[in-house]
């Protein structure tokens, strides 16, 4: 019963390995196709699960540590879906990494499998391991380019700040372990009447937040994003922007309403104060930014003030449209990254894509289209979650009067957005200078994966309902 519970999260470690056996007979020159073999096992892993139905009732097992709902099911095909992508962006970057391609998409499977069992984690014990996999998975990743000085630079910072956030992480868990005598998230919420004004469990749970405000890019830890963005394989950022700050969300929701939901609605006003800093900050750095990835950096601190909104409307619309969001945020940087791997090979300067329609209508048109859905206009992904984001936040604001600012924070971040967002979108089809350059040739892999990001993009914003269900369905067992 309990190997039942973990088939997908054994399959990615066996495909892992299957790949290091693979590599040993495979010649230097065919090794980045094995990211090939990695994306085929990923779609035969990630079609096993949609046998399961999303609303099924939650499964517990070894003893309580993991469980298995709607919300880990949800989460666990997001991030099969991310690493996918990841994988097939590795192939086309293979050229750029000096060696030991066979290793970089085993890395990126074993960060997959810590974020499928964080997905599922029902036990601090489990939580921090799962956390701990994913981390130190991606200190390797970010700095995996040994021959450039701002990969290694990324590495090192990431590393640092990473360490820490994991003194934040396990001092809180040690803190509530001493108020509760218990890890186990369905233990703490059941001991809620006698944990509820117990000040070390605070504590606990506050140093708990810092640690994971890491994870998602959120005030105070927020200062790492921008420049790990940057010095990272393009990848590796694409990874981290989409999959490392979901795994941190899913955390933080299992946490804030399953293990301690009776202090987290005390604590509305402190997550209103981090998501209006949080999107401030993002959106008024990004504005001199000239650098794509430190752009998409500074707008992935951004996007996680947006996403907190659904955490301070403290009810179950709100936790549906972080979900919504995460899945449309997917499809929007999946496209933003293959535009930008393909078409910034010697720079991620603005200038590299200065004239793109000239160079490639496709590319431009993807772009573009990403940088709409990211400012949160209609009729794309990114519309569709702030304003499911900012519903949900209008109907707590009668509780907490302070949700009326954050909305018109919310409000003012997408304005400030607006202005670097088609600066890229200028530089596109408005160049200043005209820009030299050969046409860009896409592969049929990087056709299909730019087709599908694009038309989830347009799905998920004119037809949300269907997503709008699942997400539902897998926030319904979250309590208040």
């Amino acid at each position: 019963m309990n190997a039942s519970l973990i088939i997908p999260e054994i399959g990615i470690v066996g495909l892992a390995l299957a790949i290091l056996l693979v590599d040993l007979w495979t010649p230097a020159a065919s090794k980045p196709r094995l990211g090939y073999l990695a994306a085929v096992g990923l779609v035969f892993i990630f079609a096993s699960t949609c046998g399961n139905s999303i609303a099924d009732n939650s499964l517990a097992g070894f003893s309580g540590l993991l469980v298995n709902d709607g919300l880990a099911l949800f989460f666990k095909r997001f991030f099969i879906v991310a690493a996918l992508l990841v994988t097939l962006l590795g192939t086309e970057y293979a050229d750029r990494i000096a060696g030991g391609m066979a290793e970089f998409y085993v890395l990126v499977l074993l960060a997959l499998a810590g974020m499928m069992f964080a997905a599922s984690a029902n036990d601090f014990t489990l939580a921090f391991v799962a956390l701990e996999t994913i981390t130190v998975t991606f200190y390797v990743l970010v700095s995996f380019q040994k021959a450039r000085i701002a990969s290694l630079e990324a590495g090192v910072k990431y590393l640092i700040m990473g360490a820490l956030s994991t003194a934040f992480l396990i001092f809180g868990i040690a803190l509530v372990f001493a108020a509760a005598n218990t890890t186990n998230f369905t233990v703490l919420h059941a001991a809620s009447a006698t944990l509820a004004n117990n000040r070390l469990c605070w504590l606990g749970l506050l140093m708990i937040s810092i640690g994971l405000a890491f994870k998602i890019s959120a005030f105070p830890f927020q200062m790492w994003t921008p420049d790990v963005y940057q010095g990272a394989p393009m990848p590796v950022t694409a990874y981290l922007a989409i999959a490392s700050k979901a795994a941190g969300f899913v955390l933080l929701l299992r946490i804030l309403f399953v293990a301690l939901p009776f202090i987290t609605v005390r604590w509305d006003t402190l997550f209103v104060s981090v998501a209006a800093i949080t999107i401030l900050y993002g959106n008024l750095c990004a504005i001199p930014q000239r650098s794509l990835k430190r752009l998409l950096g500074y707008s992935s601190i951004s996007h996680a003030g947006y996403m907190l909104l659904g955490v301070v409307a403290l009810n179950n619309n709100g936790l549906a449209a972080i979900l919504y969001y995460l899945l449309g945020y997917l499809f929007t940087l999946g496209a933003a990254f293959i535009v930008i791997t393909l078409v910034c090979r010697d720079s991620d300067d603005i200038a590299s894509v200065t004239g793109l329609n000239q160079r490639s209508p496709v590319l431009a048109a993807a772009l573009a289209l990403a940088m709409v859905s990211l400012a949160g206009l209609p009729p794309l992904a990114g519309f569709a979650g702030k304003l499911l984001l900012l519903m949900s936040l209008v109907e707590h604001a009668p509780v907490n009067p302070a949700c009326w600012w954050l909305a018109l924070v919310t409000v003012g971040g997408v304005v400030i957005s607006i202005y670097y967002y088609f600066g890229v979108i200028r530089a596109i089809y408005w160049p200043v200078e005209k820009a030299p350059g050969a046409a860009i040739m896409l592969s049929p892999v990087m056709k299909v994966s730019l087709a599908v990001c694009v038309v989830g993009m347009f799905y998920v914003g004119l037809f949300p309902n269907t997503v709008v269900q699942a997400a539902n369905h897998a926030v319904n067992l979250l309590r208040f």
